[in-house]
């Protein structure tokens, strides 16, 4: 492990097949984007990040952990150009799976390493993620500094990963894989019993929610083939393992989507294979492309339903897209929001698809998804309040760089620890329980805590096994799951 004392430590008591970290406030620093700029912030941050809810973003925001240039930022601070934003958050990294990142190669003489990723890591810092990346393991576990991720694997995908440790093999190597030249070999698991002998599909891909991350065919999409061969079928569970050849650059969840258009989704995909967010035809063949206007509010999943919604700031929607207090409704409240980043207008279909993918957030982050419904308690507490740790001040305007990590090294900014009623100050050493709901929360920011994931939620039926490259061809092990006749509980 590095020695870097801001690097948060294991979570002690951590169900087995999972790792864990224990919370810690973390400084984050971006300039603004193009597409926020004359924006709100609170409507740049509602529609940038959901895993909180509404009304949780205008509190903390309100609690003054977000400065704009130097400056506390309000919830209705008009966002402009050159302006450099920093939050400060108290990151719940999400477990991961206990399964430690192998690598299989490392060739010192031409400078790269071969790994076999576990499922549930993203490669690089994202969302929630940060120390529970493949980045910053390999360089906290391993002492890799510096690393070229060229070819990415989803969070949810295992396997193969061929890791340049400079950047002269970083652009060669990257280039064999824009042009097609590296041969990509996958496998997977998926529902049904998939046809014998090739299956080659070339549908065009398009990413449509940026925030979800979700694809589908699309004519005005990116060309993408691939190739499918069944290797066995079990009928005890009634699922296919197929090795997937990748000709085309591999684009974002392209296995995934072309395997839903095929009708034979990954078994255990908690987007692409979810009837609650399809339908029962899981998207086979695709979905409709005709453009629609029409939208839909937020709502919770039945068995998160309750008399308060905390997506909406405000209560009563029945003035013409006004609160009962003559305020705007801000597109998330509404829905409005779906399209905002799609390339292409949207169908009715495609809408309600991405609308139900938002309320549930897929099976795999359903911890998540119940802490953004029950997102509550913290409306009884006290201003969120960080712990002491530095800040570093605003650099010149021709020395600021584009966002990324503060440092924690050079001014101080302290803060007066509240402690929310019937809690006692020492205790954020474990979670509080609020004495209205018998929710678990984090006395330090106020998330509803959910019990820890099981191991086998934190990955999906795909993983990279073969790589044939200029540098030679690797490949891992087959992973227990594609073993025939395997069943999982």
């Amino acid at each position: 492990m590095s020695d870097d004392p801001q690097t948060p430590q294991p979570a002690q008591g951590s169900a087995p097949g999972i790792r864990k970290l224990t919370p810690y406030w973390h400084p984050y620093t971006t300039m603004a984007k193009e597409r926020w700029l004359g924006r709100e912030i609170l409507e740049v941050v509602s529609t940038e990040f959901r895993d909180r809810s509404m009304e949780y973003y205008r509190y903390a925001l309100e609690s003054g952990v977000t400065s704009i240039n130097g400056k506390s930022a309000k919830p209705d601070t008009i966002i402009k150009n050159g302006d450099r934003i920093e939050n400060v958050v108290h990151r719940h990294e999400p477990p991961i799976s206990s399964t430690p990142v192998k690598i299989i190669l490392h060739d010192k003489e031409r400078g790269f390493l071969v790994i076999n990723k576990p499922g549930s890591i993203p490669v690089h810092a994202t969302g929630r993620y940060y120390h529970h990346s493949l980045v910053q393991i390999l360089r906290n576990d391993f002492g890799f500094d510096r690393v070229y991720t060229i070819n990415r694997l989803d969070r949810l995908t295992s396997g193969l990963m061929i890791v340049p440790l400079n950047a002269d093999l970083a652009r060669s190597l990257s280039a064999e894989f824009v042009n097609g030249s590296v041969r990509k070999e996958y496998i997977a698991r998926c529902k049904g019993e998939f046809p014998v002998g090739e299956v080659v599909l070339e549908e065009p891909l398009l990413t449509v929610d940026r925030q979800m991350g979700l694809n589908i065919v699309h004519p005005q999409g990116k060309p993408a083939k691939t190739a499918f061969n069944r290797i066995h079928y079990d009928s005890n569970t009634h699922t296919s393992v197929v090795r997937c050849t990748v000709f085309s650059f591999l684009f974002s969840h392209q296995i995934r989507v072309h395997l839903q258009y095929l009708g034979h989704p990954i078994a255990n995909d908690p987007i692409y294979s979810e009837e609650r967010i399809w339908g029962p035809n899981l998207g086979e063949g695709g979905v409709d492309i005709v453009p629609s206007v029409e939208r839909a509010a937020p709502a919770p999943p039945p068995h998160l339903r309750s008399e308060y919604i905390p997506e909406l700031l405000r209560a009563g929607t029945d003035d013409g897209g006004l609160g009962n207090h003559g305020r705007q409704l801000l597109p998330r409240e509404t829905g409005h929001d779906i399209g905002m980043g799609s390339p292409v207008p949207l169908s009715s279909e495609a809408v309600q698809v991405i609308t139900r993918l938002r309320n549930m957030k897929g099976r795999s982050d359903e911890d998540e998804d119940w802490s953004r419904w029950r997102d509550v308690v913290f409306r009884a507490k006290g201003a969120l309040t960080p712990r002491t740790f530095r800040i570093p001040p605003l650099p010149p305007q021709n020395r600021r760089k584009r966002g990324g990590e503060a440092s924690r090294s050079s001014r101080s900014r302290s803060h007066t620890k509240v402690s929310p009623p019937g809690v006692a100050e020492d205790a954020t050493s474990g979670p509080a329980v609020d004495p209205d709901t018998g929710t678990l929360y984090c006395p330090e920011c106020y998330l509803p805590l959910h019990p820890d994931p099981r191991p086998e939620k934190l990955y999906i039926f795909l993983h990279a096994f073969k790589y044939t490259t200029s540098l030679g061809s690797f490949q891992t092990e087959i992973p227990e799951w594609a073993l025939e006749g395997w069943e999982w509980t």
